[in-house]
């Protein structure tokens, strides 16, 4: 049976506080687990009024403290802004606290803001950032829709202002293949650096922490995962068009590992479950919205209620702003979601899924989570 995960933001809704969202995630992770999912993934976002999950490591303690069983996880590090010891170290920590119970999601998203902003040298050719637009698609049975230019993200003062205070000044950061390759080494003990000299992090050497690589693309996440035998995890809720690029790259390129004779992907999604088709629309009515402020640039506001974004006034060039996300979002009963999901499974070849659901009330978040793990184990896949 293929395993359902929970990746969580902790996301803070209209009227309400960091300290409510923190609650609710620690909450919802203790119902996670009594719902029999494999994982409970926390996210890293900056600088965005509606995500409280700015500091995954310490969010992950508190959900391993909260809970007895379900892995905690971190979905992704960003290594642009950390160096590799200060992750061994930090996840080190985690595992020792609770261990066989912590996984190490690593992402470059923190280098991919870095190349959006930087200015070529002069004379040169620009380099694309995004793949070439395409017309909607469907592959067996999933929607792939028209990619999304993240490169448009850098225009928004607050995407330059996110790197300048995640990094010290004059900071370099290393290759992301480097920096994967630094934390194997301080992990399995065997770190030396170029003049040969030892270094063994405590805690963190010898930590059973489980590896992952997380990307959005075929590009150097997958390469580096598939080249060095570690599970890759794709993001088709975060960039829809580039999900089956992304593991087909990754599987192309794979390389059996000790851990990992085979590739092992798993794949992301937006879901919303509700008793029925009605109450998932009303329900899920700010999502289009939330997203339309991510994609402006200025991150993620409070999460509305249904009566704000109902109230709200579209224009075309919002909807086509967000209508990738929205258009592959799976909501509705969880017969229709749990359908979806097949469908992405088979069209991924998916060894696990990845959920996430926002919504203004904590309730309702608790009961998709559950409605979506009963009907999900009903249907044995």
């Amino acid at each position: 049976m293929t395993r359902l995960s929970v990746l969580d933001l902790a996301p803070i809704s209209s009227g309400a506080t960091a300290r409510d969202a923190l609650r609710n995630t620690v909450d919802l992770a203790r119902r996670a687990e009594d719902a029999g999912y494999h994982r409970y993934w926390l996210a890293e976002h900056h600088l965005t009024p509606g995500v409280a999950s700015s500091a995954p490591a310490v969010l992950i303690g508190a959900v391993a403290a909260a809970t007895r069983r379900i892995r905690v996880g971190s979905g992704a590090v960003q290594l642009g802004h950390q160096t590799p010891l200060t992750v061994v170290e930090q996840f080190g920590t985690l595992d020792a606290l609770h261990p066989g119970r912590i996984d190490l999601g690593l992402g470059r998203s923190g280098q991919r803001a870095r190349e959006l902003l930087a200015t070529p040298p002069e004379g040169a050719a620009p380099t694309p950032t995004d793949p070439p637009a395409t017309e909607a698609r469907t592959v067996k049975g999933l929607l792939i829709p028209p990619p999304f230019s993240f490169a448009s993200l850098a225009k928004h003062p607050l995407f330059a202002l996110a790197g300048a205070l995640l990094q010290q000044p004059g900071a370099r950061t290393p290759d992301f293949a480097d920096q994967v390759d630094e934390i194997i080494a301080l992990l399995a003990g065997r770190y030396r650096s170029d003049e040969g000299h030892e270094a063994h992090a405590q805690p963190g050497e010898g930590a059973a922490v489980e590896l992952w690589v997380l990307g959005s693309s075929g590009g150097q996440s997958a390469q580096v995962a598939a080249e060095r035998g570690l599970p890759f995890a794709a993001n088709y809720h975060v960039s829809p068009a580039t999900v089956l690029e992304a593991v087909e790259s990754y599987r192309d390129a794979f390389k059996p590992s000790r851990d990992y004779p085979e590739p092992h992907v798993m794949v992301s999604a937006d879901v919303l479950v509700a008793p029925t088709e009605e109450e998932a629309r009303r329900v899920g009515e700010p999502y289009g919205l939330w997203v339309r402020s991510i994609r402006s640039g200025g991150g993620a506001v409070r999460y509305p209620s249904p009566e704000e974004a109902y109230a709200h006034e579209w224009s075309e060039e919002d909807r086509a702003l967000v209508a990738d996300r929205v258009d592959t979002r799976f909501a509705g009963t969880p017969e229709k979601v749990v359908e979806g999901l097949r469908v992405l499974k088979e069209a991924t070849g998916a060894d696990e899924l990845l959920v996430t659901t926002i919504t203004h009330d904590h309730a309702d978040r608790v009961r998709s989570q559950d409605l979506l793990a009963e009907a999900w184990s009903d249907a044995g896949f």
